[in-house]
Formats: structure tokens, C-alpha cells, sequence
């Protein structure tokens, strides 16, 4: 065998390498080909897509809430305003592990158990692009430290907003309300755009009703970020409108005064300017502190509230419904004087008690001994209820309805709050439709002393106590007089609403009246006599009291021995002064006892304060 190597075809193999060659540079320019037809597909065909994508990694559009309206007294004294406030927010979309983010938080500030609850409600209810607040109120040092670990949190920041505070606390509550945080209801009725990066809404009172204004219009900015979600710089900025400052009708001197007048009682006072319905004082006692509402009340301090005995978030003025009592008398007795069923002359006997024909009971007259011949005027200043037992049967009830009707009772004011209630002024067909039964002659009686099924409002007593003071003329209350535009002085004054009933009665029978109720107070037999010493004007009032339980014929009326609760409640209209009225006012002290005695004085104080201010 031959050992000679082989002889290379370096032909052959030189055609072997150009092939492969020629195929790699096809492969290369084809692979070439390809990069640059997408590179001209990105770049050209696609740029505007993936520029788009770009920017919604870099900038992000972020709501500008508005700055909420202040509320101010009558006289210019604020009452709910804006105050800055450091808070702890996060945005969800830009965190891995919420709860680790939240625990590793708490190692750094206090953090509490409500907290977290208001935290995780928030986010099951909100966008995770929103962000959401976990804690308000940080102090100095709490930011401090937060800001040393920043780079920590991503999604996680120090926001300072402005939140709504109530500088006099309880004061005037029922009426200026308070603002919280928006559930799940208010966020199917409201325009989520209009409140993107807004956590409240007014819940009741003035902050409820006119919402609308105090809100304002939310605003945008484009802001550019960082991997981290960091805000770099802000692009663009369309800034969002304040809402309207809002003037109320009340006097914070006269309220804190009425106030004082029902410390440590359950009660409500409303105080009327006749001459254009504004309202002077509003008060439903007990009340609460509205602060704690407006970050979140922690829930044991809201279970107290809403189950205290007392009900201190119960507004009395406009859904406390109670017996007028006596107060209805005046303007039942203009009814009869209308319908000509009595004359201010005309006498009866009163021997303490009543009957009906044919019916032994005995309807009993407040003092047992009775009034002995008694006309309207001494039925009106000494309240003579077995006179207005006779008035009332002679008058009947369908004549009753329709005369108390025009003095609003059984019907909403009208005032601009939310959640007032009707009363209620009973007829034939009220019984029927609510009971399927006839009316009888014995409920018409007890209507005419304000008893019975006949419930008002605080508000509708103080109402109508303002028609009788006009003589005819109804206002309809109003609690905001002007609205203010904000970052300017120009103010919009609210008209009063006036509607004129010259039809309800003569002249001559409305001065029959008003000077009966000017006795009631400066008459020496007047049940409210204890109020007029040294009095420089002269109030017309009637005092009222209204029973909380029957008490069975036969049986007494021991207020010693019964609880408090248990007690009648007192009652006082007034206005003043008699020839020129300026304040209207209704005083309700639950289970007060008499109404000469606790609530005649109340009104009394209030009134001449309101006098001493209108001097200075």
C-alpha cells in the first residue's frame, strides 16, 4: 500500500468556499434587509404609536382638586375653613405589595388600626391610578422622617392638601353641617370627573345643600416622572376653580348665646327676621364636634354618638316633630274670629273640665279649679284649654285644616337644607287614608289645644309665628343670604322669597290677637308675666306645653314622680317688638316641663340680645 499523501484539489475546494461565501453574504444582507425594514416600520410608520407609549411611561395626567368655598356668619366671622395639611398618600398602580409597603410604613409613623381600614375601603372604591391618603395630619418630624427613606417607597409620597376644619366646633353644626369622605352611593350619583382627586363631599347642613357652589371646578397637569413614579417637572397646568364662599343668614353672637340658653338640655331654638326670612339662630341641642367627620371618625367614637340617648346627630329643627300645644292657640283663635264662631268678647264658663254631648268623659282644662267666664283674650293670656275645646268643636276640623294650613303648618318651609320634614296637621281624609277610620268629635278638641295627632317642627312653629308677626305676610326661610366669587369681592345677594296672604284674616283680627299674645307676657294674669320686668319693648309670645304620655281620667299629673324623660315639653313662640317686629323665634325644651317657666325665659334672653345688637 502506497504512503504518499494525497494530491488537494485546491480548484475544487476554492469553488467549495466561494459558495458558501456568496451564501453568507446573502444571508447577511438578506438579515440586513430585514433590520432595516423594521427599523423604517419603527421609526417612521410607527413613531407616532410608540412615542405615544413613551410619553404615558414619562407623563402622567394628574387632577387638581379645587379649593372648597368658606362659610361665613352674617357679619363676615368664619366658620368652616381650609386649613394645609401634611398627609401620607399612596399610589396603588405604582406599588408591588400594598401590605408590605404598609407595614414597612408603620415602622417609620404611627399608623393606626382605622387607619388601615379607611385605607383599604378607599381602595376597593377608587382607581389605582388615584392616589389615596393613609394617614393626615403628619407632624414636622413625621415627615422629616419619611423623607429620609423616600427612596424606599416607590408610589409613596408627602402630600400636602387643604382640609376642611370647623374652627367653633359644635357651634351652629345642625346648620353648617360637615363635609367626609365620598362612599360608594355618593359615587353613583356624582360626576367622578368633576371630583378626581377629591376625597369629600358635604354630608349634611349648608355643606350638603349647596354642595354644587361650595365644590368648585377640578383642574389638570401633565407632569413628567421618573422609573420611580418621581414627579420631574410639570408639563402643562389647566388650574382649577375655587367654589363660592357662602354668607349664612345667622349671627354667631346671637347663636352662641341661644346656645348657652339650652346648655345641658335636649331642645331646639329658631330664630326668624320676619321682615325677610333670614334665620338669626339655629340650634338643635345636643350637638357634636364636626371635625372628627371630616378624616374619618374612628368608629367607636361614632357608635357613642349615634346611640347616645341624647341624639346628638339628630337635627330637632327640621326633623323634630312635636305637639305645639298651647302655642297653636293664637292662631286658633284668629280662625274663630275669622269664621266668626267667637268675638274677642264673647264669654264662656270654663269650670276646669269639658264634655261632649252624650260622652261622659271629661276633657280637663291644665288648672283643675278652671278660668270662670272666660273670653278669647283672657283664653289666650291665661291659656284657658277647655275655651279652645269650644272654639275648636264649634270650628270643626275641616275648617281647622284649613285655616292652620295657611300658616304652613303640615307642609316643608321650604328652606334651603336638606332633610326637613313636614309636621303633620291632621283632617278627615288623613285619618282615613292612614287608619281607615272616621274622624271624631273628641280628636277635634285635643287638635285645639295643639295635642293630638297634630306634630310641627321647631322650624315650622318659628315660621309661622313670623306669618302671625307680618300679619299675613309669609317669607320663606332662608339660611344663606349671598354667595361671594372666589379670589374677588363681588357678592351675589339671594332675594327673599315673599309671599302675601292678606286673605287669612282682617286687620282688626290680627291686632285682636297680636294683643292678646302682648298680654300673655305684660299682663299680670299673662303665663309668661315672669319675662316682662324692665323690659324696654314690648314681645308678644304664647307659652305652651305639650304631653309626652296620656294620663288616664282620674289620674294626676305628678312631675316629681315621674323621670325626666317622662316630663311634659316646653314650649314658647315670641316676636318683638309687638308694633314692628324685627326676631320671630320658637323654643322647644324636651321634657322642660312648663313653658312658662323654662322656655318663655330662654326666648326672653335670646331677644334682647338680639336687641342689644341691632343698637350697636
Amino acid at each position: 500500500m502506497s504512503n504518499r499523501p494525497a494530491i488537494k484539489d485546491h480548484i475544487r475546494e476554492g469553488r467549495l468556499f466561494s459558495e458558501r461565501a456568496a451564501t453568507a453574504t446573502a444571508i447577511v444582507v438578506i438579515l440586513m434587509l430585514i433590520l432595516i425594514a423594521r427599523f423604517t416600520y419603527l421609526q417612521i410608520f410607527s413613531h407616532e404609536h410608540f412615542s405615544t407609549l413613551s410619553d404615558d411611561n414619562r407623563i402622567s395626567i394628574v387632577p387638581v382638586p379645587p379649593t372648597r368655598g368658606l362659610i361665613y356668619d352674617r357679619n363676615g366671622v368664619l366658620m368652616a375653613q381650609n386649613l394645609p395639611s401634611f398627609s401620607l398618600e399612596i399610589v396603588p398602580e405604582q406599588v408591588d405589595d400594598i401590605d408590605e409597603t404598609l407595614r414597612a410604613l408603620a415602622g417609620l409613623i404611627t399608623i393606626s388600626e382605622n387607619d388601615l381600614n379607611r385605607f383599604h375601603k378607599q381602595l376597593g372604591q377608587n382607581s389605582p391610578f388615584n392616589s389615596l391618603p393613609v394617614r393626615f395630619h403628619l407632624s414636622d418630624e413625621e415627615v422629616a422622617r419619611f423623607a429620609l427613606n423616600r427612596y424606599r417607597f416607590p408610589g409613596v409620597d408627602i402630600e400636602a392638601r387643604l382640609i376642611r376644619d370647623y374652627p367653633y366646633g359644635d357651634l351652629a353644626v345642625h346648620a353648617i353641617g360637615y363635609v367626609g369622605r365620598i362612599n360608594e352611593n355618593e359615587l353613583r350619583v356624582i360626576d367622578t370627573a368633576d371630583y378626581s382627586g377629591t376625597q369629600h363631599i358635604g354630608k349634611t347642613g349648608v355643606e350638603k345643600y349647596y354642595e354644587d357652589i361650595l365644590h368648585g371646578r377640578v383642574g389638570f397637569k401633565r407632569i413628567e416622572t421618573n422609573a420611580y413614579g418621581r414627579t420631574i417637572r410639570t408639563l402643562e397646568r389647566t388650574p382649577s376653580v375655587p367654589g363660592k364662599n357662602l354668607y349664612l343668614t345667622i349671627d354667631i353672637q346671637l347663636q352662641r348665646v341661644a346656645e348657652k340658653t339650652l346648655e345641658g338640655e335636649r331642645g331646639a331654638i329658631v330664630a326668624i327676621d320676619p321682615k325677610n326670612g333670614d334665620i338669626l339662630a339655629f340650634v338643635s341641642k345636643p350637638g357634636f364636634d364636626p371635625n372628627p367627620f371630616v378624616t374619618g371618625i374612628d368608629p367607636k367614637s361614632f357608635d357613642d354618638l349615634q346611640n347616645s340617648i341624647d341624639n346628638p346627630l339628630f337635627n330637632r329643627v327640621l326633623k323634630g316633630q312635636y305637639p305645639p300645644g298651647s302655642t297653636l292657640k293664637p292662631f286658633i283663635g284668629l280662625a274663630g274670629l275669622e269664621y266668626e264662631k267667637t268675638g274677642i268678647n264673647t264669654t264662656s264658663f270654663c269650670p276646669g273640665w269639658f264634655t261632649l254631648t252624650g260622652d261622659e268623659r271629661k276633657y280637663r282644662d291644665w288648672k283643675r279649679e278652671g278660668h270662670g267666664v272666660t273670653n278669647l283674650d283672657k283664653a289666650i293670656v291665661e291659656s284657658c284649654d277647655v275655651f279652645f275645646y269650644d272654639l275648636a268643636l264649634t270650628l270643626g276640623i275641616d275648617n281647622l285644616y284649613e285655616f292652620l294650613s295657611q300658616f304652613g303648618f303640615g307642609q316643608k318651609t321650604g328652606i334651603d337644607l336638606s332633610g326637613e320634614l313636614t309636621g303633620l296637621l291632621p283632617s278627615r281624609e288623613w285619618k282615613r287614608r292612614q287608619y281607615h277610620q272616621p274622624w271624631y268629635p273628641g280628636e277635634t278638641l285635643i287638635t285645639g289645644i295643639g295635642q293630638g295627632y297634630t306634630l310641627a317642627t321647631p322650624l315650622q312653629l318659628a315660621s309661622a309665628t313670623a306669618i302671625l308677626a307680618n300679619r299675613g305676610v309669609y317669607r320663606q326661610p332662608r339660611i344663606v343670604y349671598t354667595t361671594q366669587e372666589p379670589n374677588n369681592s363681588e357678592m351675589s345677594i339671594r332675594e327673599s322669597s315673599e309671599v302675601t296672604s292678606p286673605s287669612i284674616a282682617k286687620a282688626v283680627n290680627w291686632e285682636s290677637i297680636v294683643n292678646s299674645m302682648v298680654r300673655v307676657v305684660h299682663s299680670r294674669h299673662g303665663t309668661a308675666h315672669n319675662i316682662s320686668f324692665n323690659l324696654p319693648y314690648k314681645i308678644a309670645g304664647k307659652t305652651g306645653t305639650a304631653q309626652v304620655f296620656g294620663i288616664k281620667e282620674g289620674e294626676e299629673y305628678i312631675k316629681e314622680d315621674l323621670s325626666k324623660r317622662l316630663h311634659d315639653h316646653a314650649l314658647f313662640i315670641a316676636f318683638a317688638p309687638a308694633e314692628d317686629p324685627q326676631i320671630a323665634i320658637a323654643v322647644i325644651v324636651e321634657n322642660g316641663g312648663s313653658g312658662a317657666t323654662v322656655a318663655a325665659p330662654i326666648a326672653s334672653k335670646i331677644i334682647d340680645k338680639y336687641m342689644q345688637l341691632k343698637t350697636i
